[in-house]
């Protein structure tokens, strides 16, 4: 299975040539980001080039750049195992390809070990690390926390908080609430990106009839979550990419507008920059 994107490579060209003064960040679109630091560490969090599985999820962007494309990489993190967050034809060309070590929770490695990514994309078995809620580890000149997640769709879901001199980045994965209050005690977060959706009718998985769909935060759970963060400034994701559970993120504005938190609601599209 290959990936094809209609993009080109600008987009890793862009993110190859940038030289941030403290980290930048790019929306992949989906779940996706990279991370680029001011000492050239590179980090993909969750990336997705694939189609879903149609008819049941029908990817509704572009797919913005091939693995292949991807010039320098140090690390991909995994929040959890699902097939857009863990996916052999978009992740394992990255680690093969460059000197990036994929890190995930158990199940999240389970599918690397189920899609074989060291025979069928030559990816060394040491450049995949398992980890777990509570540890710690360092990228380049980020430190990186794997933090926890609440969510009920996964089997071993995390979070990543991720720190620099420049401020403090928490990736939810697609998290709902009511587990972000012990990264908000801990941390003084910046900027979180968060899963945002709609309730969607969708095939079931196992027979094909259709079934209301809820996979993501709607737009009073995504605010709780931010305010367990008590986050600055809270960047949507997710709300762009399935047929039938896209949103309307602007939404946001109205939901947020009483709250302390987050004090900022950035709203992105796929191949956007923001820095932290």
């Amino acid at each position: 299975m290959s990936v094809h994107s209609d993009w080109g490579d600008w987009l890793p060209r862009a993110i190859a040539a940038a030289d941030p003064d403290g980290v930048a960040c790019w929306y992949l679109g989906c779940n996706g980001i990279a991370l680029k630091s001011a000492g050239g560490t590179t980090v993909f969090i969750d990336p997705y080039l694939g189609t879903g599985d149609p008819p049941r999820t029908v990817r509704m962007i572009p797919v913005p750049f091939e693995p292949g494309d991807v010039q320098a990489a140090d690390a991909v993190l995994a929040t959890h195992e699902h097939t857009d967050h863990v996916h052999g034809p978009s992740q394992a060309p990255i680690v093969a390809d460059t000197d990036a070590t994929f890190y995930g929770p158990g199940a999240s490695v389970d599918v690397v070990d189920e899609e074989e990514w060291v025979d069928n994309w030559d990816v060394a078995a040491d450049d995949v690390e398992t980890v777990a809620e509570g540890d710690t580890f360092a990228v380049g000149d980020l430190e990186i926390t794997v933090g926890p997640a609440n969510d009920p769709d996964a089997d071993e879901p995390v979070s990543y908080v991720i720190e620099h001199d420049a401020g403090t980045f928490v990736h939810g994965g697609d998290a709902r609430p009511g587990a972000f209050g012990a990264i908000g005690e801990q941390f003084d977060v910046d900027v979180a990106v968060l899963a945002f959706g709609t309730v969607g009718i969708l095939p079931d998985k196992a027979t094909g009839e259709p079934t209301e769909t809820k996979w993501y935060n709607d737009e009073n759970m995504l605010i709780e979550a931010a305010g367990e963060l008590g986050v600055d400034r809270l960047v949507p994701t997710h709300w762009d990419m399935w047929r039938g559970l896209t949103a309307d993120p602007t939404a946001l504005h109205h939901h947020a507008s009483s709250f302390e938190h987050p004090r900022e609601l950035e709203i992105v599209e796929i191949g956007d920059r923001f820095d932290l």
